[in-house]
C-alpha cells in the first residue's frame, strides 16, 4: 500500500514544478517562445537534457547551446519575467496536494520544497496559492553545489527541517529528481504527471511508490 511509505516518516519534501503544482506544460511554453525570440525551433530532447539543472545551469546551457546574446543574469530574468504571471493566474496544485498538506500539517509532519526554479518564482506560486502555511522550507537548487541527480538539494532541505534523511519521504515527477532523493538516502514516490508520461516506467523502476494523485495517500 502506497500510504505505508509514509509510516515513521517525520518530514515531506516535494519537488515544485510538475509535482507540488501543474507547471510543466507553462514551461515548455516559455521555451518555445524564448528561443523562437532568438530563430530557434525548441528541440523535442530539450527538457530531458536540462532535467535537473539549476535555474542558473540552464541558463548557461541555453547561452552556450543556442548562443543566446544575453548575459546569465538577463537570461534569467526573462524566464523569471515570462514565468510569474503564469505561476500567479494560470498554475493550480496538483490533484489533492492541499488536503495532502493539511494531512501533514495536521499530523505534525514538516514540510519542504526542493526546486531547481528560481526563488522569485517561487514565492509568486506560493503566495498565488496560498500555501506558505503548510511549508518550514524553501530551497533552491542554485542554494547548493550540485543540482539533481545529486543529492545536495535534498540533504540541504532535510538539514533545515531538523530530520534525519532516513525520515524523509520525498515526492518527484521526472528520474533526475527521483535519483537525487535516493541517493539522499529517502524514500522517494513518482508522481504522474502529463509531461512526463512518456518516462512514466522509468520512475515507476527508480522510485519507492507511484501516485496519480495525492488523495491515494489519504
Amino acid at each position: 500500500m502506497i500510504k505505508e511509505l509514509l509510516t515513521g516518516k517525520k518530514a515531506v519534501l516535494f519537488d515544485l514544478d510538475g509535482t507540488l503544482v501543474d507547471s510543466m506544460w507553462m514551461w515548455k511554453q516559455i521555451d518555445i517562445e524564448f528561443l523562437g525570440q532568438y530563430g530557434y525551433e525548441c528541440p523535442d530532447n530539450l527538457q530531458k537534457e536540462i532535467e535537473g539543472m539549476s535555474f542558473s545551469e540552464t541558463a548557461v546551457y541555453f547561452k552556450e547551446q543556442f548562443e543566446i546574446p544575453l548575459t546569465l543574469d538577463e537570461i534569467k530574468a526573462c524566464w523569471t519575467q515570462m514565468s510569474i504571471d503564469k505561476y500567479r493566474y494560470e498554475v493550480p496544485l496538483k490533484t489533492g496536494a492541499l488536503e495532502f498538506l493539511q494531512y501533514c500539517k495536521d499530523h505534525g509532519i514538516r514540510t519542504g520544497i526542493a526546486t531547481s526554479n528560481g526563488r522569485d518564482m517561487v514565492d509568486a506560486v506560493i503566495e498565488s496559492l496560498n500555501i506558505g502555511e503548510y511549508l518550514q522550507v524553501i530551497t533552491t537548487a542554485c542554494e547548493v553545489q550540485r543540482g539533481k541527480p545529486e543529492p545536495d538539494i535534498y540533504l540541504e532541505v532535510a538539514k533545515r527541517l531538523g530530520v534525519d534523511p532516513s525520515e524523509c519521504l520525498v515526492f518527484e515527477d521526472i528520474p533526475a529528481g527521483i535519483m537525487a532523493g535516493k541517493r539522499a538516502g529517502m524514500t522517494v514516490i513518482a508522481v504522474e504527471d502529463d509531461f512526463s508520461k512518456w518516462m512514466k516506467e522509468e520512475k515507476i523502476s527508480l522510485s519507492d511508490g507511484f501516485i496519480n494523485d495525492y488523495f491515494e495517500l489519504l
